[in-house]
């Protein structure tokens, strides 16, 4: 059965509520949602309002209203929607364009007219349409050709703080003065007969009692000849949607402005100053007196008080009037103050002023009591700054002219942007001038410990520079991804000193951002060349230090490869690095040929990914070129004697590496060192499982079985439940999202890994979801359930997957 007969098979047509209407964007997302669609469907505005309108939907359009739909042409349809509590609900609806603009209009869903035997009235119509119109959930209004009011609905009305009366005859200006842009814009339309858009940033209209963004649909309204004869103004709060940018643009902000020095006080400056940019009225930062002298953090007491010391501050108002504390100055907070607490259980607490714990840590100091009311300070986020699992300090951050109060959207922020500063001013503390050297930096932003991974064994040397130009930007990771895969990068930032090494920090962590994401190779190396160009263009040749300098001395190399011990290949591209070295299970060496590729930083050109296929137990060497060059020999020489050092190795990998010291490094290396060495292992074919799946609904649950079957095969019947429960889910998704070819994946590595993999691209890109996070249908309980979760691109569609500990 297709989807029109599916829709007009099903039982009878349900009455819609005369106040049934949706407002869709152009992307087909639920902008606005009436107490009528409430009533037919059971949802409330804050369930779908920013979901696609098809997640409503149980089956797909009819074929007719769809047509209409995609040439942005007015619809009539039954329409098989799905209940909240998941009954099917059949319903006839409308679908009306509103003109914006642009090349796609905005949608208003309503019901449609019943069809009478004898034919609606045209009165009876008419009076629905003024019904819809006028308790229609978004702020509309009419003006006639010479801009004067006409008419408007109940909300804009209520926004307006006067009646449709009051303001009849009279312009926008005339009705407040402070719509005199807006009173041209809609000269404007009628002078030219075109639509316009207007994004409006927060304003308090006189009919409420806080500050709105709004988006401004302004639309000619032409007689049948297409003479203006006036125009409508649609009205749409997007107050949500612009803070969610604001909070989306201080997170960017911050990524690219906290940590561009090696300073403890810049670094926590440079934190105020970007919590100050449209997230907070007023902002200090105090660190441990430890942590300011650069030694290691000192524990928070649990009992005592705690002493901190005020290394920043920031405000919207020119000189910190709020601020009772200077900078530089100690304070002593006690045991049960809030800030204590926050130190004590490294979380972050949203405070009213009025409540309790406040009131008594202000009666505290009658300063600060004045200056919350003199500047009538509402409210207050108290974030710690944590690195490395250390407490650093406290982040304050106070909301004064802003009117929204903080919510938990905003503390999240806070959460996020002091976490990403807690690694800066932990970096920086390891490098002050009295205590660290660059080399300490260097040391800190490389791997601690290389992960344990079931896919390879793992060795590695870091050996710095020993020459006077200071300690260079080479970097190593080992990033586990998806699969049992597992990600092997070496980079060398161009350059010596402290500013290498910030580099390559921000690139080590770029890189290790864009694997989570699961870029191919030569995708990655593409998105961590645009972010070389960006730094060098962003930092001139001020930050670097130097006074003439030209673009392009932001450069480095990379080599990035992947391993799957599935299919035992691994895909490898590089930028400029030198080549891997590849020595086989019988001890034969040999330098893998991959296209060079540019070093970063250069822009515009391509990057090429290849596949080789690894027996097991080879050993793959990534390295810089420090290990291979020297003044007093080229870089063929190198090569050589790394090969010979590589033939025939020792049994150990660790022994390995130490061959290759002795016998490939000069005796004064000028530049610094990286050899990563990696043997390959293979998931044996008993620890991995493949089902092909029929694209049939009703063998989700033979889907099920098998993998119960497979777990109780390894002695896993502690995983069942979950097991079963995450197989059902993704298998239904696919079958019901995706295309085929599908198929239904158990790995038992260092963990249960279930995938589930079909044929579409179009899965949601969501990656290491937490509880919070929204997905599909069905995704949340995966999120609950899994360890971590998320999905991949594959050459032939997606994968989603999911991972489980294994039990002990």
């Amino acid at each position: 059965m297709d989807n029109q007969s599916a829709v007009s098979g099903a039982a009878q047509g349900t009455a819609v509520p005369e106040d049934f209407a949706v407002v869709m964007d152009a992307e087909l997302r639920v902008m606005a949602w009436s107490a009528g669609a409430r009533a037919l469907l059971g949802h409330t505005p804050d369930d779908v309002v920013g979901r696609p309108a098809a997640d409503l939907l149980s089956a797909d359009l009819p074929h007719s209203a769809g047509r209409h739909l995609s040439a942005g042409e007015p619809w009539t349809s039954d329409v098989a929607l799905r209940h909240r509590d998941g009954d099917r609900v059949v319903a006839r609806l409308r679908g009306t364009p509103l003109p914006t603009g642009g090349t796609r209009p905005l949608w208003l869903v309503t019901g449609a007219a019943v069809t009478y035997a004898s034919g609606p009235s045209t009165a009876d119509a008419a009076e629905l349409w003024d019904l819809t119109l006028a308790q229609l959930p978004l702020s509309v209004a009419v003006y006639d050709r010479r801009a004067r009011f006409v008419a408007c609905n109940q909300v804009m009305s209520r926004a307006m703080g006067l009646t449709s009366d009051e303001m009849k005859g009279l312009t926008l200006t005339e009705i407040q003065a402070s719509h005199e842009q807006m009173d041209l814009l809609q000269r404007q339309v009628l002078r030219t007969g075109d639509a316009i858009h207007s994004e409006q940033q927060p304003s308090r209209a006189p009919g409420e009692v806080q500050d709105h963004a709004w988006s401004v649909y302004l639309t000619p309204l032409k007689d049948p000849g297409g003479s203006v004869r006036g125009l409508s103004a649609l009205v749409i709060d997007t107050t949500e949607q612009y803070w969610a940018r604001r909070r989306l643009e201080a997170l960017n902000e911050a990524s690219v402005r906290i940590g561009s020095t090696l300073d403890v006080t810049r670094t926590a400056e440079e934190l105020a100053e970007v919590a100050v940019s449209g997230f907070a009225d007023f902002v200090a930062v105090d660190l441990l007196e430890s942590v300011v002298r650069g030694d290691e953090p000192e524990p928070v007491s649990p009992t005592g008080p705690v002493v901190l010391a005020r290394c920043a501050r920031a405000s919207v108002l020119p000189g910190c009037p709020e601020s009772v504390v200077p900078v530089g100055e100690t304070i002593t907070r006690p045991p049960q103050s809030p800030a204590a607490w926050a130190l004590r259980t490294g979380r972050g607490t949203r405070h009213r002023m009025g409540d309790p714990v406040l009131r008594e840590w202000l009666a505290e100091s009658p300063a600060r009591g004045e200056a919350v009311r003199r500047y009538g300070m509402h409210s207050v986020l108290l974030v710690p700054l944590r690195a490395r699992g250390v407490t650093l300090g406290l982040v304050y951050l106070v909301r004064h002219r802003t009117p929204e109060v903080f919510n938990d959207d905003d503390l999240l922020l806070a959460e996020e942007i002091a976490a990403r500063a807690a690694v800066s001013i932990d970096n920086a503390r390891r490098y002050t001038q009295e205590r660290r050297t660059a080399l300490a930096l260097q040391r800190s932003l490389l791997p601690e410990r290389l992960p344990t991974a079931t896919a390879v064994d793992l060795a590695y040397r870091y050996l710095p520079a020993g020459s006077a130009s200071g300690v260079g930007g080479d970097w190593f990771d080992v990033i586990p991804l998806s699969g049992g895969r597992v990600a092997l990068v070496v980079g060398d930032v161009v350059g010596h000193g402290i500013h290498a090494s910030a580099t390559m920090g921000r690139l080590r962590t770029a890189v290790r951002t864009l694997a989570d994401v699961d870029l191919a190779p030569d995708e990655l190396l593409t998105q961590l060349d645009d972010l070389v160009v960006r730094l060098d263009r962003e930092e001139g040749p001020d930050a670097r230090g130097s006074t003439g300098g030209a673009p392009g001395e932001v450069g480095a190399t990379c080599l990035y490869a992947v391993y799957d011990p599935v299919s035992c290949t691994c895909r490898l591209a590089r930028a400029g690095h030198p080549p891997p070295a590849l020595v086989a299970p019988d001890g034969t060496v040999r330098f893998l040929d991959l296209p060079a590729g540019p070093p970063l930083g250069v822009g515009g050109l391509p990057f090429e990914a290849v596949e080789v296929e690894l027996q097991e137990g080879s050993v793959l060497a990534l390295y810089t070129d420090g290990l291979i060059e020297a003044a007093d020999r080229d870089i063929d020489r190198g090569l050589g004697l790394l090969r010979d050092a590589l033939s025939h190795p020792p049994a150990g990998l660790e022994a390995i590496c130490d061959q290759v010291v002795r016998k490939v490094i000069p005796a004064a290396p000028a530049d610094d060192i990286v050899l990563l060495l990696a043997r390959t292992s293979a998931l044996d074919a008993d620890r991995v499982h493949t089902w092909r799946l029929p694209t049939d609904p009703a063998l989700v649950a033979g889907a099920r079985r098998m993998a119960s079957d497979q777990l109780t095969a390894w002695g896993l019947d502690e995983l069942a439940f979950a097991t079963e429960l995450i197989v059902s889910e993704l298998v239904t998704n696919a079958i019901r999202y995706g295309t085929a070819p599908i198929e239904l994946r158990l790995m038992r590595g260092d963990s249960l890994i279930c995938e589930v993999s079909d044929g579409s691209n179009s899965a949601p890109h969501l990656r290491r979801a937490r509880s919070f996070d929204e997905g599909g249908r069905g995704l949340l309980l995966v999120a609950q359930l899994a360890e971590r979760w998320g999905s991949r691109q594959t050459p032939s569609g997606k994968t989603i997957w999911a991972e489980l500990p294994l039990p002990g």
